[in-house]
């Protein structure tokens, strides 16, 4: 008599690029609130409700692009399709997320000169509040699954006031590697039982369709380009000094590829790059930054309104492609590269140790990232408190849709400012 696994312990079945890419492109239209917000709409998707990968891989996923180059939320979306689809897969990921946001800018990025753009203040102001309840969220479920000893929550704990007192990515970086060696001291030399083996769940195996030959390869290409780009640039420099396409690769591939910790942390990167030589004007770059805030998807999108404000016409749409592939290029290559060289890592005793400090250190980076700066930037009223509660009831107690839940909260948002313009 035969015996059915259980649904717990099942390996998923792989999926078809189309498959991945409709996934992606639902959460690439409804993803709002930055990446950190990102990786919960993550989790709910792939962990919670189609139980791809369990709670510990996709925290070692998460730790894995933390540590990495670029924006993290669209590395773990490239990772996830790479796994579950192929080659395929990974670019079916990436083009579903990206894809909205991206020709949204793009489109006000084309139409900026000819009458600009705005957007509803309640309604924007709804969507950084349901961030809010998405962040808490994804701190409540991590933290359950990945910070349930003392030990745990205590890294946890240290690991958030280290980012609060020192912000940025040297915060990031110190909490998660001083939280990697308190795990391998504490659980990773002794093999102690309390750190979770990665071969219970058929979830945990890693299906990487790469060799680590594969991998090294691709970090090799990474690295050249960060040297052959520029030196095209000063070999055959534009002679008017405008954006030309080789220019506009270079600099977006260098911003993609120099910056630590993604989202927020590229813009003063692309500040540099695209308005001190005169191709982007300093007006229009904040104004697409503040739609940037107003559209579902990843930050680096930004770089398409920023291509397509550099020339009218197609000329225009032309720049927004190439600067949209310069600036995620890297973070493909990176993700890409250093699966292969994870995947088996993580499966030593000591490196699990250190994967346990280090996911316990990352739900701290979350619940930092929630106090600062969502809820600042996003909580200024108590019918902001009272709407990002709701919407957090919504998602943990009555399990509504977080698609759902943003598109609810956007409208009460607006709503209040149309109504009640005092309160919000």
């Amino acid at each position: 008599m035969s015996v059915t696994p259980s649904p717990s312990t099942s390996p998923v079945a792989p999926a078809t690029p189309w498959e991945v890419f409709w996934v992606f492109l639902r959460l690439g239209l409804t993803s709002f609130g930055g990446p950190v917000a990102h990786l919960g709409y993550f989790r709910d998707e792939f962990v919670v409700r189609r139980r791809w990968l369990t709670e510990h891989s996709y925290a070692d996923l998460v730790a894995l692009c933390q540590f990495l180059p670029g924006p993290a939320s669209s590395q773990v979306g490239m990772a996830l399709g790479l796994m579950r689809g192929g080659w395929g897969g990974a670019l079916a990921a990436w083009v579903g997320f990206t894809l909205p946001s991206a020709l949204a800018l793009a489109l006000l990025g084309l139409g900026f000169s000819a009458g600009g753009f705005g957007m509803p203040a309640g309604l924007v102001q709804g969507l950084k509040v349901v961030a809010v309840a998405v962040v808490a969220q994804a701190v409540w479920g991590m933290a359950r699954g990945l910070c349930a000893t003392a030990g745990r929550a205590a890294l946890m704990l240290a690991a958030c006031a280290i980012t609060l007192v020192q912000p940025g990515v040297v915060g990031q970086l110190a909490a998660m590697l001083g939280a990697g060696l308190v795990g391998w001291w504490a659980w990773g030399r002794k093999q102690a039982d309390a750190v979770p083996s990665a071969v219970t769940d058929a979830r945990d195996a890693w299906a990487v369709p790469l060799s680590r030959r594969g991998g090294l390869a691709l970090l090799a290409v990474f690295a050249a380009l960060l040297v052959v780009l520029p030196w095209s640039v000063a070999v055959a420099p534009a002679a008017d000094g405008t954006a030309s396409a080789l220019l506009v690769v270079d600099a977006f591939y260098r911003a993609g590829a120099l910056v630590f910790g993604g989202g927020h942390v590229v813009l003063p990167l692309l500040q540099s790059a695209v308005v001190e030589p005169g191709w982007v004007s300093a007006d229009a770059f904040l104004a697409g930054y503040g739609a940037t805030q107003a559209v579902p998807g990843p930050l680096f999108t930004f770089a398409a309104f920023l291509g397509a404000a550099m020339a009218p016409g197609w000329a225009g749409a032309g720049l927004a492609l190439l600067a949209i592939l310069g600036i995620f290029l890297p973070a493909f290559l990176l993700v890409a590269g250093a699966l292969p060289w994870w995947a088996p890592l993580r499966q030593r005793a000591w490196a699990r140790g250190v994967l346990a400090g280090v996911n316990a250190a990352v739900v701290g980076l979350l619940l930092a990232a929630l106090y600062q700066p969502v809820a600042t930037s996003a909580l200024h009223s108590a019918a902001d408190v009272a709407l990002a509660l709701v919407a957090l009831a919504a998602l943990l107690r009555w399990r509504v849709p977080p698609w759902a839940v943003v598109v609810a909260t956007a409208l009460t948002g607006w709503g209040l400012q149309v109504l009640l313009p005092s309160l919000i």
